[in-house]
């Protein structure tokens, strides 16, 4: 080897560590992309440079950095940054014009004129496809044998760096979504009743768990005029932030309409046609929305969708599953709800509004808790007071599913009249 290359070698190593340095210290995957770019051209003598990153779900290549060009995306089947990709090799073409890969309508557009072009793939710390490196035009001749060793080397520590750039993105990202879902999770709880009601005559209890951070579910209690209370409980589509975002319209939608009216009728479709014109297609929220003569002790509700409803009927000493009146809140603005007949309340009588994560919860068999179970554990403990009853129908439900994991948000309010 020739005094002149072996010191033009030296100077490339130390040129290589100064970006490997470079490339060690950018953390930012904006920055590290535009890092690439710039070592590859400097390394390589080239005028220009663009990245691609591997997006391994959709299996295209997308550019993040592409010096005088806006962002691209395609398939890893076609041009000839995809043939590096596919093959993990660097691609040296001498002459653009005559590699029937080359696509020539960017040159027309940008008016730059390709001469020669490298690629390389940017590998992974065990192999994986991170993405591609392509420069364009190197300043002095073609690219040789000697410049794809080194575009070998760099696409590994190019590689790597951007493998950890990647990750840090992907984790402060979890991170900043944990916190999201936090105060998302803080903001809903705030909105649920921070106490149950209390009631001359009755006993009133609730739970609320939700399935994830925030969840579908939602319930509240409002003190209306001459002694009465309105009692909700919803379900809206899914869990999670969006159904939690349904759920909290809907619960303000229902106790600023009570608030002005204590009809019934009026304010299942106001709010329902209030709901309709707001939500999408695909969402939607069952309710159960009951007005408590606590005075006369009598019971007046609608149920959009929400059921069943459990009834312990004291002097019978049965269980009755209440009606639904109409179908869930936000699908036909115009729908004619009806109103349930008032149910007289006796001394003894107990009403369960439970939604699906209690109703649907599974065993590792794959069997559903269903209602004739809810429906015998309230007649066994009918005599308990209403938080010992809610807390039979929790403990059951859970010792029925023998650990499966919890996959719908639990709500329930538990009414007794002494």
């Amino acid at each position: 080897m020739s005094k002149t290359n072996q010191d033009k070698r030296i100077a490339d190593l130390e040129l290589m560590l100064q970006i490997t340095r470079s490339l060690g210290a950018a953390t930012d995957l904006q920055k590290l992309l535009e890092v690439i770019v710039d070592s590859g051209n400097r390394m390589l003598n080239s005028e220009r440079g663009s990245v691609f990153l591997y997006d391994p779900e959709t299996k295209e290549l997308f550019s993040v950095v592409a010096t005088g060009a806006s962002e691209i995306r395609f398939s890893i089947e076609s041009g000839i940054a995809g043939a590096a990709a596919r093959s993990m090799q660097v691609i040296n073409i001498p002459d653009a014009y005559t590699d029937e890969r080359f696509n020539k309508e960017i040159d027309k557009q940008t008016g730059f004129r390709t001469r020669n072009i490298l690629t390389c793939p940017l590998v992974g710390y065990e192999g994986e496809l991170m993405g591609v490196l392509q420069l364009l035009n190197k300043k002095r001749g073609p690219f040789t044998d000697y410049d794809q060793e080194l575009a070998e080397t760099l696409g590994c520590q190019a590689g790597v760096a951007l493998q950890r750039a990647r990750l840090i993105e992907h984790y402060i990202e979890k991170q900043r979504m944990a916190r999201d879902l936090e105060i998302a999770k803080e903001i809903q709880q705030n909105l649920l009743p921070h106490d149950d009601p209390s009631i001359d005559g009755y006993e009133v209890v609730s739970y609320f768990q939700p399935c994830d951070e925030t969840g579908g579910d939602c319930y509240d209690f409002l003190s209306l005029p001459e002694d009465r209370w309105m009692f909700m409980l919803g379900d809206s589509t899914g869990h999670g932030v969006g159904p939690a975002l349904v759920s909290a319209e809907t619960r303000a939608l229902l106790r600023s309409t009570a608030s002005l009216t204590g009809n019934m009728s009026e304010i299942i479709k106001l709010v329902n046609r209030l709901l309709a014109q707001d939500l999408p297609g695909n969402r939607f929220t069952t309710a159960f929305v009951g007005i408590l003569d606590a005075a006369g002790h009598n019971l007046v509700y609608a149920s959009a969708g929400q059921g069943p409803i459990l009834f312990y009927d004291s002097q019978k000493n049965q269980v009755d599953l209440l009606e639904v009146t109409g179908i869930p809140l936000g699908i036909m603005a115009d729908f004619e709800y009806d109103v349930a007949q008032p149910r007289p309340l006796r001394s003894g009588d107990i009403i369960a509004l439970l939604t699906d994560g209690f109703y649907e919860w599974a065993d590792p068999a794959g069997e559903l808790f269903g209602a004739d179970r809810a429906s015998q554990i309230l007649l066994e403990h009918a005599s308990l007071p209403a938080g010992q009853v809610l807390e039979a129908v929790h403990s059951e439900v859970r010792k029925f599913a023998q650990g499966t994991r919890q996959t719908d948000d639990l709500t329930a309010i538990i009414i007794k009249r002494k």
